[in-house]
């Protein structure tokens, strides 16, 4: 049983939480022995189901943490909180706050070989316009080609959602907003390893493997995270917490996992850093654009991929996949979503590349440098 016994305890004191649906994985299994199921449906029937997520939106009700409210949050609030609120999704603008223990525990009640995959969504991005369906449409992609493998839960960080003609102050406020999401996202980070040290100590321990899948400013979030944890950490260290750190389009300076720069610890989070880029992705010159304002001008590490693979800048754990080849014919137009369904709605070469990481452990092909075919 997958999110049901994490639960069972905290419904016993809290009477408003809605009964959970099934998972992703757990519905999956059961339409595959379904004889009338037909390949795709999971996507669809994906909608029906509950979905865990964590947030720093603050929330239209009270910003104390209270287990099992109903919790919601106005788009048009960006400011950030430096709290994590644990949540589970029942429905469309239906959330429940959960508390972080029943929301690890649903996590160490999954099955044995499921491993986390936390999404980290990008700039202008939305829960219900975007962030869900987007949830949604990995864990069908997954479920297809690897039934059971991953589990999917959003991270969710305060973004606008504004017209395009206000983008370039849109990107600025999401700027802002990521830089500042850092710290809650760090606090969370070390609610989890505590939750997994305290796990160790028990007849069984949750051994879970985590990943992680951050897109274009969502890599800023996640960069941010990494460093506060480092900052606030007595030790002075980054524990390897992940197995794989997926770095999709992001908008961050190419140089920003070099040893001297801000992302120096995220090779040391997880045993591979795999960097997607393509040349022709078009909201990076957009990005390049936008960040004038600051008096910057850099290559962006989603367009250019690493500046330098020389192992006297890089840790040998960073693997770069040039996706030039296919970018604009997945995803959007502009070539930035290229971990999603295409118009055909086959699935992402990148998803492919991902599982193989996830599933063996190990980066495939085992070259850091590696072009990435469309099919």
């Amino acid at each position: 049983m997958l999110w049901k016994r994490g639960l069972n305890k905290y419904r016993h004191h809290c009477a408003t939480v809605i009964p959970l649906q099934k998972s992703p994985v757990m519905a999956a299994q059961l339409y595959l022995s379904d004889p009338t199921f037909k390949h795709g449906s999971i996507i669809n029937r994906q909608k029906e189901m509950s979905m865990l997520f964590a947030t720093n939106r603050t929330p239209t009700q009270s910003a104390r943490s209270k287990k099992g409210r109903k919790i919601s949050f106005s788009m048009q609030n960006t400011s950030v909180s430096q709290d994590m609120y644990f949540c589970q999704r029942n429905g469309v603008d239906d959330y429940i706050e959960i508390g972080n223990k029943a929301f690890f525990q649903a996590l160490k009640d999954l099955d044995n070989n499921t491993q986390i995959l936390f999404y980290i969504h990008g700039f202008n991005n939305t829960g219900e316009r975007d962030i869900f369906p987007d949830t949604e449409e990995l864990q069908g992609m997954f479920d297809e080609i690897n039934l059971g493998l991953v589990h999917i839960i959003p991270l969710i960080w305060p973004c606008d959602d504004d017209s395009t003609p206000a983008f370039i102050d849109d990107y600025w406020d999401d700027q802002r907003a990521s830089r500042a999401s850092g710290g809650a996202f760090a606090r969370m980070l070390g609610l989890f390893d505590n939750w997994r040290k305290q796990e160790a100590e028990q007849k069984d321990p949750c051994t879970r493997r985590m990943n992680v899948l951050a897109h274009s400013m969502g890599n800023r979030v996640f960069r941010n995270a990494i460093s506060s944890w480092v900052k606030d950490d007595k030790c002075g260290g980054m524990p390897k917490l992940f197995r794989n750190v997926f770095m999709v389009a992001a908008d961050v300076v190419n140089q920003t996992l070099e040893r001297k720069e801000k992302g120096r610890y995220i090779p040391d989070s997880a045993r591979n850093v795999v960097v997607y880029y393509a040349n022709d992705d078009l909201t990076m010159p957009a990005s390049k654009i936008a960040n004038l304002k600051n008096m910057t001008v850099s290559r962006r590490l989603g367009m250019t991929g690493p500046e330098s693979m020389s192992e006297n800048k890089l840790d040998k754990n960073v693997y770069e996949v040039d996706c030039d080849d296919f970018n604009n014919s997945w995803g959007d137009k502009k070539g930035h979503t290229y971990f999603l369904r295409n118009n055909d709605k086959k699935i992402s070469p990148v998803v492919y590349h991902m599982k193989d990481a996830i599933a063996g452990g190990r980066v495939v092909p085992a070259t850091r440098s590696h072009l990435l075919k469309k099919p």
